[in-house]
């Protein structure tokens, strides 16, 4: 009997265990823009023209090495609004009950799809390094799962950067010496932008009609949209930018939001460039001379190491992962978020990029975005959406333990043994916001004071008797009680008023 193949948004790869297992003489692959995964987060509007865009020219790529493919695009009159809808449309189309599918990357989706009443084969996504079942073996019986040993262990299986048994350069991270800030450089290339080709010229109009009201410019819209320029990304990051990629990745500058980071991550995530391809170029530009080990080992580290390693977690711990809540922080997501005024440069930037690019950094994300968040005390679940709304390379199984996890401390300590806070002084030190910012990062109290630095300390305190006995914090609290009384006092109650000014809307 003739089974129905779906590909969603996120499987745009020839390799794809649906397309593999499927007869292509007999089975029909469907794939649909649907309102139900355009809407169920405010997506930015460049995220949703990228994938409406690749996704039509994948399945054309499918037509034409001989699939039979059921389209739907998000304006057809025909449109049943969701997946699952869309496959009992096209069961009833085709005369079948069939359907073979790709586990998708959400729980939502996976229990949507397991609710229809047809015959559901879902296999397992081999895309990925690591199988669920090889995570959890990985996991039993560990007090506390860390993605250095998890990283170590997928360098043994790919072999990348590997001499027999031993890492190359003789160890495994090269962290420590990837935490330069970076200056401003007018020579530096950036990635090469799409063409505007009749394909997504269509969508362009399509996504500006109905999701204008989305935070986010559309236009200009730079990012690729098919196999063949994701591969034209791949190589220039390769000649261009992974060379010093490891000095700056995590330097921040206002003029220059794309320093010598990839932009490859929405290309590997939507399935238009395999995630072990990608690890396999950057390895062969070291073993050519062309980059060094410290460069490529940070690049690779992030795919095979926390991509794989944030899967695994996602999918260990179940479904209600996304919306814990360990410190019950209840803020409500403050608009400068969604381009609210801010007299802080840091965030008024990091913001601004995101809404002009679809984009930010791992530190912008980190440090600056989700930082302030964390030390305001803003609901956790707000922010997991906010940043599974904005970012094109947003897809949940990512996203959520990023955010919820290692950004909110939320799980608790699933994956980080601390939360990720600090003061004003990292973000000088790795950035230039801090200079054309109203505040005065050297300030630590008074009507200058970085909030930063208010904030800090009132995160510590009003958490003090779950954080004082962490060995990684320790030292912290040390250093706040060791402060004059008045200056303590000061410092809580300038940071009580910030907040205040915060909830009311006043300018912050």
């Amino acid at each position: 009997m003739v089974k129905l193949v779906l590909v969603l948004g996120d499987q745009l790869s020839d390799g794809l265990s649906a397309l593999r297992e499927a007869d292509q003489t007999s089975d029909i692959v469907v794939m649909a823009e649907v309102a139900s995964e355009a809407g169920y987060v405010r997506h930015h509007p460049k995220k949703i023209a990228f994938l409406f865009t690749a996704m039509r020219k994948f399945a054309a790529h499918l037509q034409q090495s001989g699939w039979r493919v059921a389209y739907t695009r998000l304006d057809d009159p025909e449109n049943a609004g969701s997946i699952p809808a869309e496959l009992l449309r096209r069961a009833e189309e085709f005369g079948t009950d069939r359907v073979l599918a790709t586990e998708p990357g959400e729980w939502r989706l996976i229990d949507a799809l397991r609710e229809v009443p047809l015959h559901l084969t879902m296999l397992e996504d081999t895309r990925f390094i690591c199988t669920h079942a090889e995570f959890k073996t990985w996991a039993e019986g560990r007090k506390a799962l860390r993605m250095e040993y998890f990283y170590r262990e997928m360098r043994r299986k790919t072999g990348l950067l590997m001499d027999g048994d031993k890492p190359v350069g003789g160890k495994w991270n090269f962290d420590h010496d990837n935490r330069k800030p970076a200056r401003a450089d007018l020579f530096r290339k950036t990635p090469p932008k799409a063409q505007n080709d009749a394909v997504l010229a269509e969508v362009l109009d399509l996504v500006e009609d109905r999701f204008s009201d989305n935070f986010g410019n559309l236009r200009p819209f730079h990012f690729q949209t098919d196999r063949a320029g994701a591969l034209r990304a791949l190589e220039h990051f390769i000649d261009h930018a992974l060379p010093e990629f490891g000095d700056y990745q995590d330097a921040m500058l206002a003029d220059d939001p794309l320093l010598n980071h990839a932009l490859l991550g929405l290309y590997i995530n939507a399935g238009l460039l395999d995630a072990l391809e990608v690890c396999e170029r950057a390895a062969k530009a070291y073993e050519a001379g062309h980059a060094p080990i410290n460069s490529v080992e940070g690049f690779i580290r992030q795919i095979i190491g926390w991509r794989e390693f944030v899967r695994g977690i996602y999918f260990l711990e179940g479904r209600d992962y996304a919306h814990r809540n360990a410190l019950s922080h209840q803020r409500k997501l403050p608009a400068l978020y969604w381009g609210g005024n801010t007299k802080m440069n840091c965030l008024r930037h990091a913001v601004g990029q995101t809404r002009d690019l679809a984009y930010a950094h791992h530190i912008q994300r980190l440090m600056v975005t989700g930082n302030f968040a964390l030390l305001a005390g803003v609901n956790p679940t707000a922010v997991h959406e906010w940043y599974l709304a904005v970012y094109a390379d947003a897809y949940e199984w990512v996203e959520a333990p990023n955010t919820v996890g290692m950004s909110q401390f939320a799980d608790g300590g699933v994956v980080g043994s601390k939360p990720y806070v600090s003061s004003g002084a990292y973000i000088d030190r790795m950035s230039d916001y801090c200079s054309g910012c109203a505040y005065k990062v050297k300030d630590k109290t008074g009507p200058s004071a970085c909030p930063f630095n208010l904030l800090y300390w009132h995160f510590l305190i009003r958490h003090r008797d779950r954080f004082a006995g962490n060995p990684r914090m320790a030292q912290m609290y040390r250093t706040f009680d060791r402060m004059d009384e008045d200056r303590r006092k000061t410092v809580l109650a300038e940071a009580d008023a910030f907040l205040e000014r915060l909830d009311s809307g006043a300018l912050v």
